[in-house]
């Protein structure tokens, strides 16, 4: 194994979450997002299992963001000229990281609407 490619693979992960960050409005959205949770979570008192499903799909949300991100660089990289296949492609990877975000909406209301709720009542 050669460390200085390992540090080196890692030192380009880095930069690509950083670029993402700086270039994709979606990506911050979701930092944020994932931020806000983190606060809900520590105030409501998840368990350890919540936190990991938390956790879990922040962190999924984060990498299909810098997946579309990338296939969408990719794509326009091989059809600079708008083509109907490379549309098709970039809606197809942000449709999927719209089918995740629901999914993800969906399981933090499954956990947090029933703790709110027994604090209410």
């Amino acid at each position: 194994m050669d460390i200085r490619k390992l540090f080196c693979s890692f030192r380009f992960a880095w930069r690509g979450i950083a670029h993402g960050f700086r270039t994709e409005q979606n990506f911050r959205f979701h930092v944020i997002a994932a931020v806000i949770a983190a606060a809900a979570g520590w105030v409501t008192g998840l368990s350890p299992s919540e936190w990991m499903i938390v956790i879990l799909l922040s962190g999924g949300m984060f990498a299909l963001e810098l997946i579309n991100t990338a296939i969408e660089r990719v794509v326009d990289l091989v059809s600079p000229e708008h083509h109907p296949l490379a549309g098709q492609a970039k809606d197809a990877a942000a449709g999927a990281v719209l089918v995740f975000a629901v999914a993800s909406a969906v399981i933090g209301f499954m956990i947090f609407i029933p703790k709110w709720l027994n604090l209410l009542f």
